[in-house]
C-alpha cells in the first residue's frame, strides 16, 4: 500500500466518494450548459454574457470548476501512485514519482486560481 502525504485524504473510500460526487456535479453542469445551447438558438454575446452575470450560475461554474479540480487531482494522484511506483524503477519511484505529482499540483491549482480570476474578475 502506498502511503503519500501527496493525496487528498487519508482514506480511500472518502477519495472514491468525492470523485463520485464530483462526476455528479460535472454531469449536471453539462446537462445546463447543453440545455442552455440547445434552447437559445441565436445565441450571442448578449445571451452568453446575461447568463454567466447571475450569481448563481458563476456559483454553479466555480462548484463545478473546483470538482474538476478534486476529480482530476485524485485521477492523478492514483495514476502517478499506480505506475510510478513499482520496483522496476528501482526503488527511486519517489525521484520520479513526486516532480509529476507536484507538476499535476501546480497546474491544477493555476486553473483554479484562472478559473476564478476569470468568474469573478472584472
Amino acid at each position: 500500500m502506498v502511503k503519500n502525504i501527496t493525496n487528498l485524504s487519508r482514506s480511500g473510500l472518502y477519495d472514491w466518494m468525492l470523485q463520485r460526487v464530483s462526476a455528479i456535479i460535472l454531469a449536471a453542469y453539462t446537462v445546463f450548459i447543453g440545455g442552455f445551447l440547445l434552447t437559445t438558438p441565436d445565441l450571442g454575446y448578449e445571451q452568453w454574457s446575461g447568463l454567466f452575470e447571475q450569481t448563481w450560475v458563476r456559483i454553479f461554474t466555480l462548484l463545478t470548476l473546483l470538482s474538476i479540480a478534486a476529480h482530476s487531482w485524485i485521477g492523478m494522484w492514483t495514476i502517478t501512485t499506480d505506475y510510478l511506483n513499482s520496483r522496476a524503477l528501482g526503488g527511486k519511484s519517489v525521484l520520479i514519482r513526486f516532480p509529476v505529482q507536484l507538476i499535476c499540483f501546480v497546474a491544477v491549482f493555476s486553473y483554479v486560481v484562472w478559473g476564478i480570476q476569470i468568474l469573478w474578475g472584472q
